[in-house]
């Protein structure tokens, strides 16, 4: 693709948030050729384990079962009194016209299940532990909407897209509010087994060959560990700490609930997929074990530690003053306020760096998606995964994203990009990065375009 083509696409000045969003698809459409691409957040396909099936179990698993999942599969999960498991992704108990409330920066599957319900987001604003109990507190206090509010959603881990994550008096602050305006809170917390140890600068994890970054990290209070009224309905996922195409995952509430959810179960899907929770099951059960699946988070939490590590030291080195970010404490993203600079106000400035982003062949994922309001935000945001990506691409990716924000704002980058990327001792020459395409077309995935899936996803456990 060339320039002609990208200024083509490019969105007029009066640039509205769906005609960002358009251009960003545009761009994923027809990247360059040697993209390195961070917008997704695919997990490592390193981490997910291999499992044998046997035959015998098939003719089971690929029979019509009931809506609340095999009882091997479920019974895994630590069991509450009057509570229960089941294997479902949930729906929202809402009317069309009814109001939920979200982080002001939310995952955009659940945006995209709101609108199509008619259910309006309302927002709620985050900081560094996530979202903030007083504008919590503020927002319910002064409703004046046609119905009650009755509804939090939040993802109180690693969020998705600020990668924060609560610390437990956030959690409890957080949950006596809900107590205060009698909210059903919706714990979603996909990431929660991704919880990382703080970051400094001078943590000696390796990339690869150091597997005990993390593990001995004690995991934050849930929201549900904390509920002592059955207001919290908790959402896990398997997508990111097994396989996401597995598409499986578990709701933990109060049984009252659960008896609603399986019949929406057996009303719309019928029933989660046999064949996949049977994998699950199997693994779980006659594999690992509670040590098996131990070991497994262990060993995913020093992996993820590692790349979150070397991601951080490369943005320290390469993006001073250009961007800001909160180092994340669980999950795989981190959220880049960008410095514009005197470009600051242009309201173009975000879909002119995306199209230089992708001449420079480096893509994150724009902001816009994930906002809970309509209206075009004061500041930019890029969210980058660090996940999939080859750790060794993470510098060639940080100086190409420091050439792009440089260009675009006239700030200076700390390191100059054309003497970086024709370095001999650069493993980010642009002749390399080639060559590495022609010569390892098994392997071209790692940096090829895989596409950025999340604005359409409706699956909460994504």
């Amino acid at each position: 693709m060339n320039t002609d083509q990208l200024a083509f696409n490019c969105p007029p000045s009066h640039a509205s948030p769906k005609d960002l969003c358009n251009a960003f698809k545009s761009i994923m459409a027809n990247p360059m050729l040697t993209m390195i691409n961070m917008a997704g957040g695919m997990p490592n396909p390193n981490t997910f384990p291999i499992l044998q099936l046997q035959a015998r179990c098939l003719d089971e698993l690929l029979q019509y079962s009931g809506g609340c999942g095999l009882e091997s599969y479920c019974n895994f999960f630590p069991q509450y009194t009057d509570w229960g498991v089941i294997a479902s992704s949930l729906s929202l108990f809402c009317q069309p016209g009814d109001s939920v409330l979200v982080g002001r920066w939310t995952f955009p599957g659940t945006l995209s299940k709101l609108a199509i319900a008619r259910v309006n987001p309302v927002p709620v604003a985050l900081d560094e532990e996530g979202m903030v109990p007083a504008d919590l507190d503020r927002v319910c206090s002064g409703w004046g909407g046609a119905t009650p509010l009755r509804v939090l959603y939040v993802i109180p881990t690693g969020q998705n897209p600020t990668g924060t994550t609560m610390s437990l008096v956030r959690r409890k602050s957080i949950y006596a509010v809900a107590q205060k305006h009698n909210l059903v809170i919706i714990e979603d917390d996909p990431y929660y087994f991704l919880q990382l140890p703080k970051f400094t600068s001078s943590q000696g994890c390796d990339i690869v060959t150091d597997r005990t970054c993390g593990q001995q990290q004690a995991l934050f209070s849930s929201l549900l560990s904390l509920d002592t009224d059955g207001r919290v309905i908790r959402l896990d996922s398997f997508s990111k700490i097994l396989a996401p195409n597995l598409r499986c995952g578990w709701v933990t509430a109060p049984r009252y609930i659960l008896d609603k959810i399986q019949i929406l179960n057996e009303t719309t899907t019928l029933q989660p997929s046999g064949l996949s929770q049977g994998l699950v099951s199997k693994l779980l059960n006659d594999t690992w074990g509670m040590d098996g699946w131990d070991a497994h988070i262990c060993e995913l939490r020093a992996i993820y530690t590692a790349r979150r590590n070397h991601f951080v030291r490369m943005a320290e080195k390469h993006l001073s003053g250009l961007v800001e970010y909160t180092v994340p404490l669980a999950g795989m993203f981190m959220w880049m306020r960008v410095n514009f600079g005197a470009a600051s106000a242009d309201p173009t400035a975000m879909t002119r760096l995306l199209h230089k982003m992708n001449e420079c062949g480096i893509m994150m994922a724009p902001g816009m998606p994930f906002s809970s309001t309509a209206t075009l935000p004061s500041d930019h945001y890029l969210r980058a995964a660090f996940g999939l990506v080859d750790t060794d691409m993470f510098e060639p990716a940080l100086l190409r994203l420091a050439h792009a924000i440089s260009t675009i704002s006239g700030q200076p980058a700390s390191v100059d990009y054309e003497a970086a990327t024709n370095d001999a001792s650069c493993s980010s020459s642009k002749n390399e990065i080639r060559a590495y395409v022609a010569n390892n077309t098994d392997k071209v995935q790692l940096i090829a375009p895989i596409g950025f899936n999340n604005v359409a996803v409706v699956n909460s456990h994504s």
